[in-house]
C-alpha cells in the first residue's frame, strides 16, 4: 500500500490495522466471489449458509454475534437468501425471536459450492505456507480479541 507519508496530520496507512485488514478482505472476498460464482454464490452468503449447515437453527441476535454483523447489517444480508428460499426465517414462543435456518435448496447450492470454495481455499493456504498460515489464523483471533474488548 502506497500510502502518503506520516505526517502529524496524516497517519501512515501502510501500518494502519484497520486500513491494511480492509484492503486484504476486499482482494480476499474478490477472488473467492470469483471462485463461488458457478454455484450463484458471494462469499459472504457461503459463508452465512455454512455457519447455518453447520450450527443448525439459530437465533438472529447469535447468528449476527458470530458473524460479527450489526442487526441491520444481518438483515440486508439476509434478503437475498430469504428471496431464493436458501433460508427460511421462523417465529420463537417469544414472537420477538427470529430463528434462522437453512433450507433444502440453501444445502443443495452450498454443496455446490464447497468444492469451488476448497480450490480457492487451498490456493490461499499453499500460498502462504503452513506456518504463515497458522501464524495468520492466531492474529487473526488475536486482533478478534482486541476488538470485541473495546
Amino acid at each position: 500500500m502506497n500510502a502518503t507519508r506520516q505526517t502529524p496530520d496524516r497517519p501512515d496507512l501502510n501500518v494502519c490495522v484497520c486500513a491494511n485488514l480492509r484492503r486484504a478482505t476486499r482482494m480476499v472476498t474478490q477472488a473467492y466471489d470469483a471462485a463461488l460464482k458457478p454455484a450463484g454464490l458471494r462469499a459472504t452468503q457461503f459463508t452465512m449458509l455454512s455457519v447455518l449447515a453447520g450450527r443448525g437453527r439459530m437465533r438472529q441476535s447469535d447468528y449476527a454475534e458470530f458473524l460479527g454483523m450489526d442487526g441491520t447489517t444481518l438483515t440486508r444480508n439476509l434478503q437475498p437468501l430469504l428471496k431464493k428460499q436458501w433460508i427460511r426465517i421462523d417465529r420463537d414462543d417469544d414472537k420477538r425471536v427470529r430463528l434462522i435456518s437453512i433450507t433444502r435448496p440453501g444445502q443443495r447450492v452450498l454443496d455446490k459450492a464447497v468444492p469451488l470454495w476448497r480450490t480457492v481455499q487451498s490456493q490461499f493456504v499453499k500460498g502462504l505456507g503452513t506456518e504463515q498460515w497458522a501464524g495468520l489464523l492466531g492474529a487473526l483471533a488475536t486482533t478478534l480479541d482486541i476488538a470485541r474488548a473495546d
